[in-house]
């Protein structure tokens, strides 16, 4: 049994290891892994550090198993191994959270983003990084542009063919991929090839791929209102141009979240999101098939921050985290208005929308009684009119904003 820690070091010593082991190690990080006690970390970080006596734990899989197990060894001196830099898409910001800032040191590595930079010669300051481990490869979409650089670090050697797959079926075949397997380590190896005739072979973990996009593939544009035919919808859709103003009208902000009532498509949802990666949204959605529809435009979007709640409102809001903007976009009624009233707490920002006669009524009431801006919007478009062309005049929208 160790001795328990009676000095002022964390017992925690969180230690970023590379491909090629204790050689690429800082003295610090030599120091923390020689006062250890014990060392914890996955088998093939483990088999990368020579024997030593300082007992060794496999971190289980899943990741979330090993948590309660380095937790009970609390008292003991433990560095636990992660890859490169550990609090950069590593395990370092998840331990963090476990305890007090005084319970832990960090010695990050050379991170795999700037060893891949470095081979690639492309700077990290104008290079995307993404960490799909866990994440879908959707997540890349909203960034899909010729002449964009890309550096994705992914689960396994499998993933790499998922990715060229992925680039191609969006239109972007003609990207160029370098496979970077075991960087930095005497296994390193690197494939270069198009996207879309990438080399039937398997790649070895861990493995990183540079991707510097080319293709013909449809370019996602970056202001609010993106083209309806991005979103599947039955016609229940916030069309392009409203889509546009009630974005503005709800002026997101990092790190707040969305209450997206009667979502349809959940277009304004989807959006919410792709404004800044903090943002989260609800979209709350009583037709089972619509409900389904928003999960797979979410997907496609890479928005896996959107929560789709089947529900009516008000009834399906209590149980949803509390939110700092609300829009409405169906099922407008004085009872949904009068459970927000009473339930959201000051500050909140509120957006509807209403095309009828009967919701617009609603509208201007509550305007009248709660204070607010009333918005009329209306749009006409340019359509054929016998071997001419006329204006046709969509259906007016009135738009209520509102602070709690």
């Amino acid at each position: 049994m160790s001795e328990a820690v009676t000095s002022e070091v964390p017992w925690l010593s969180i230690v970023g290891l590379g491909e090629d082991g204790p050689d690429g190690l800082c003295s610090a990080s030599r120091a923390a892994l020689a006062a250890a006690d014990i060392v914890m970390g996955p088998e093939r970080h483990l088999s990368l550090l020579p024997e030593a006596g300082a007992r060794r734990i496999a971190w289980p899989v899943p990741f979330a198993e090993g948590i309660p197990q380095l937790l009970a060894l609390r008292g003991q001196r433990v560095a636990v191994l992660a890859s490169g830099d550990p609090f950069w898409f590593g395990a370092g910001a998840v331990l963090a959270r476990q305890l007090e800032r005084d319970e832990w040191q960090a010695f990050p590595g050379r991170s795999s983003f700037s060893l891949a930079a470095a081979r690639m010669g492309w700077p990290l300051e104008s290079t995307e990084c993404f960490g799909l481990h866990a994440a879908p490869l959707s997540r890349l979409r909203p960034r899909l542009a010729p002449g964009r650089r890309m550096l994705v670090l992914l689960r396994d050697g499998a993933a790499v063919r998922a990715l060229a797959d992925y680039l191609a079926a969006e239109g972007f075949g003609a990207s160029g991929i370098t496979v970077m397997e075991a960087l930095g380590g005497p296994r390193e190896r690197r494939t270069e090839a198009r996207a879309e005739a990438l080399p039937k072979r398997s790649f070895t973990h861990p493995v990183c791929a540079a991707v510097a996009v080319a293709g013909e593939g449809a370019v996602l544009p970056l202001a609010s209102g993106r083209p309806d035919s991005w979103f599947e919808s039955d016609g229940q859709i916030t069309k392009r141009p409203i889509r546009a103003l009630t974005l503005s009208a709800l002026a997101p902000r990092p790190f707040e979240h969305l209450w997206d009532i009667g979502g349809g498509s959940g277009s304004i949802g989807i959006e919410w999101l792709l404004c800044d990666p903090t943002l989260d949204a609800s979209t709350v959605e009583p037709r089972p098939e619509r409900a389904a529809r928003i999960a797979a435009n979410a997907a496609r979007f890479g928005a896996d921050r959107l929560r789709v709640v089947e529900g009516s409102a008000p009834m399906a809001l209590a149980r949803l985290e509390r939110p700092d903007a609300v829009f409405i976009g169906g099922g407008l009624t004085r009872d949904l208005l009068d459970w927000l009233d009473a339930h959201l707490p000051g500050g909140t920002r509120i957006i509807a929308n209403a095309v009828t006669l009967e919701s617009e009524a609603l509208l201007t009431e509550a305007q009248a009684r709660r204070g607010g801006a009333l918005l009329r919007i209306e749009l006409s478009s340019a359509q054929p009119l016998g071997p001419k062309r006329g204006w046709k005049a969509a259906y007016p929208i009135v738009q209520w904003s509102h602070v709690t």
